[in-house]
């Protein structure tokens, strides 16, 4: 049986305890990568064509010593080189993120699954930009790849704090107008908006023939609103006070989640989209997994 045992470093609660930002990034990456037993960074970026005789000049790391070892002779590995992707980590830091029901918060969710996608693209060699936003765009870093980006994201991620209201949709025709290159977009947002002006900005990157992923981060009360007092509920971006009993509205309540997210899951299809809910609840290694199936179907 292969050790799982980095497994418990995956834990959100656990994870949440480490000291550095990198060190969270790379554990998230690389216990989830031993986990497979497998690269998913293998063929992203560089893809092994066919091999050819040795000539004098050739670099030495191309050599295949498998190769010489059976035929005695030197052959180096020919590669087809792809364009590096250009990538871009939208974090929604709107106030709404900044709630959680006893764990972690929203938006500290979503800054380590954007520390660990911008480890893992960086790994990759691929360009990898950030984009802070709330109801406007707060931070924006231009994706590169050199090595001291993974230090610029990192140090700017660790630094976001949840304010103010949202404006998803502005945020993504504004970047979607800087986007002078085809590249990839990775949302990471309670999507607590107006869908009606969320799915147009979002269409908006697939006709300028982006790929789009879309992580739907949520709390778990927030989709079971499983209160069993009275309460009175405060709107975190607007103030506005709600007396409630939980227990008489909970049904109608978890309905209309159900709805919405189906509703938000069906047009991304529709669009072509991938569209990743997550509990706060959930191991970082299953959101990955389904980011980096996403990563592997782009063409």
């Amino acid at each position: 049986m292969p050790d799982e045992s980095y497994k418990r470093f995956l834990d959100p609660t656990v994870v949440s305890k480490l000291a550095s930002m990198e060190l969270r990034a790379r554990l998230i990456v690389e216990g989830f990568v031993t986990g497979l037993h497998r690269s998913p960074y293998k063929g992203f970026s560089v893809e092994f064509a066919e091999h050819r005789q040795y000539m004098p000049g050739d670099p030495l790391k191309h050599i295949d010593w498998k190769v010489y070892g059976k035929t005695d002779r030197f052959y180096v590995k020919e590669y087809e080189e792809e364009t590096n992707l250009r990538g871009y980590v939208l974090l929604d830091a709107s106030a709404s993120m900044g709630y959680s029901s006893g764990g972690m918060s929203k938006l500290e969710y979503g800054r380590y699954l954007s520390a660990a996608v911008t480890y893992l693209m960086l790994k990759q060699q691929d360009s990898v930009g950030l984009l802070v936003f709330d109801d406007a765009v707060r931070e924006f870093v231009p994706p590169r790849s050199s090595p001291r980006q993974l230090h610029v994201l990192l140090s700017l991620i660790d630094s976001v704090e949840a304010s103010s209201t949202t404006d998803v949709g502005q945020v993504l025709h504004e970047l979607a107008r800087r986007m002078t290159r085809r590249g990839l977009v990775i949302l990471i947002s309670d999507l607590l908006d107006d869908p009606a002006s969320i799915l147009p900005g979002l269409k908006h990157f697939r006709h300028l023939r982006h790929e789009v992923v879309v992580f739907h981060v949520l709390d778990p009360k927030e989709a079971e609103f499983d209160f069993d007092i009275d309460a009175t509920f405060r709107d975190m971006e607007t103030g506005d006070l709600m007396t409630t009993e939980p227990f008489s509205i909970s049904g109608d309540y978890r309905a209309a989640v159900k709805e919405w997210m189906a509703g938000l899951r069906r047009r991304c299809a529709e669009s072509g989209i991938d569209y990743v809910p997550v509990m706060t609840t959930t191991p970082y290694d299953r959101a990955l997994f389904s980011y980096l199936e996403k990563r592997k179907r782009l063409g």
